[in-house]
C-alpha cells in the first residue's frame, strides 16, 4: 500500500542503491532506431487485412519492442509479463510507465509478437541494432566464432508412424484443426551427449573482441551444425582469423574456408582409428583459449534468461523467438560495454 507522498520514489532510489541494470538499459540505448520499423509492419498489416482505423489503436511501437526485450532476457510467459510489469516498479520504469498507466495485457503481448513472427521483422530488428553497434563503435574486431546451441520446445507425443509421416513432410490426415495448431511438425529430435533434445537450433556468429552475436540461424536441431556455417560469416570483420569446434570440420570446409581468404582455427577432432596426437592436442587446448568466448553467449541466455524451453510452436515462430532472445542479449550486453566507457 502507498502510504506516503514519496513512498515510490524511496522505493526506486533503494533499488538504484542496489543496482538495477534495466535502468542503464533504458538510459544507454535509443530505442527510437525501433519505432520505424515496427511502423511501417503495422501499416502493412492494415493494408493487407484492409481495416479501418476505427478500434481501439495499437500501444506504442517502441514501448511493445521494450516489452518483448523484457520479456526475452527474463524468459517470462506472456500472462507472467503483463503480471510482472503491474507489479514490479522497475520494470515500469523501464517502460516509461506510471502506477496509474494501462498496461499491455497478454493478449496484446501475444498478438504483437505474432505480428513480428508473420511479417520477418525479428531479423530486422536484430540488424537496425547491430548497425547501431557498429556506428557506436563496436565494429567487428579481432576475428568471428561460430557456434550452435540446441533450444527445446514441449515435446510432442506422437506415436512412430505420426512421426514418420512428419518427416516426410506428410502430416497425419486424420489430425484435426485443433490438434494440426499444438503440434509441431517443425521440430525435430537430436542426441547431444547421450542425451535426446527436441527442438531447434540457434546458430550464432560472435565477433571475438566485443562478444555480441553479429548473425544468426535458426533450424531444427536435427541440422548439422555445418549447414549454416559459410552463410553466417562477416566479411567486415577486421581480422580473416575463424574459430569453431570440431563438428565444423571437414575437407569441404577447410577448402571454402581458405578460398574465401578466411585463416581457420577449427577444432580437431579425433576417432577410434585415430587418435589425436600431442601436437594436436595442445593445438585445440590454444584454440580453445579463443573459441570458450562464445559460451558466454549461451551462457548468459541459459542463467539470466531462465532455461531456454522455447513457449511457441512452428518454425516461423521459433525463428522470432530465438532472434529476439539474441537481440536481447546484445542490448544486454551493449548496456555493460558502454556504462564501463
Amino acid at each position: 500500500m502507498i502510504k506516503g507522498l514519496f513512498d515510490i520514489q524511496i522505493r526506486m532510489n533503494k533499488i538504484d542503491k542496489n543496482g538495477d541494470p534495466l535502468l542503464q538499459l533504458a538510459q544507454i540505448v535509443d530505442w527510437e532506431l525501433f519505432r520505424a520499423l515496427v511502423e511501417e509492419m503495422r501499416e502493412t498489416l492494415r493494408e493487407k487485412e484492409r481495416k479501418s482505423g476505427a478500434g481501439r489503436k495499437p500501444w506504442d511501437a517502441v514501448l511493445m519492442v521494450k516489452v518483448v526485450v523484457l520479456q526475452s532476457l527474463y524468459n517470462l510467459s506472456d500472462g507472467q509479463m503483463e503480471r510482472q510489469i503491474l507489479d514490479r516498479l522497475s520494470f515500469m520504469r523501464f517502460l516509461g510507465l506510471a502506477i496509474g498507466d494501462a498496461v499491455p495485457d497478454e493478449k496484446s503481448i501475444w498478438l504483437f509478437k505474432e505480428q513480428l513472427a508473420q511479417a520477418g521483422i525479428a531479423k530486422e530488428l536484430f540488424r537496425a541494432f547491430d548497425a547501431y553497434l557498429r556506428k557506436s563503435g563496436f565494429r567487428t574486431q579481432k576475428g568471428q566464432i561460430v557456434d550452435a546451441s540446441i533450444v527445446a520446445v514441449p515435446k510432442q507425443r506422437n506415436s512412430r508412424e505420426e512421426n514418420k509421416r512428419i518427416k516426410n513432410g506428410e502430416p497425419p490426415e486424420d489430425w484435426s484443426d485443433e490438434k494440426r495448431r499444438q503440434k509441431d511438425t517443425d521440430a525435430r529430435w537430436t542426441k547431444k551427449n547421450g542425451k535426446s533434445f527436441f527442438g531447434y537450433k540457434n546458430h550464432v556468429q560472435v565477433d571475438v573482441k566485443h562478444k555480441f552475436v553479429r548473425d544468426y540461424a535458426v533450424t531444427d536441431a536435427a541440422a548439422h551444425d555445418s549447414n549454416v556455417f559459410e552463410e553466417l560469416l562477416d566479411e567486415e570483420n577486421t581480422s580473416r582469423d575463424v574459430w569453431a569446434d570440431s563438428a565444423y570440420r571437414s575437407g569441404d570446409t577447410l577448402v571454402k574456408l581458405e578460398a574465401s581468404g578466411f585463416r581457420e582455427h577449427v577444432q580437431r577432432k579425433g576417432c577410434r582409428n585415430r587418435k589425436l596426437t600431442e601436437r594436436e592436442k595442445r593445438g585445440n587446448h590454444t584454440r580453445a583459449r579463443t573459441r570458450s568466448r562464445v559460451e558466454h553467449v549461451f551462457g548468459v541466455q541459459a542463467q539470466k534468461m531462465g532455461d531456454r524451453l522455447l513457449r511457441c510452436i512452428g518454425k516461423v515462430r521459433a525463428r522470432c523467438r530465438i532472434g529476439l532472445r539474441n537481440l536481447a542479449y546484445n542490448l544486454d550486453r551493449y548496456a555493460l560495454l558502454a556504462g564501463r566507457a
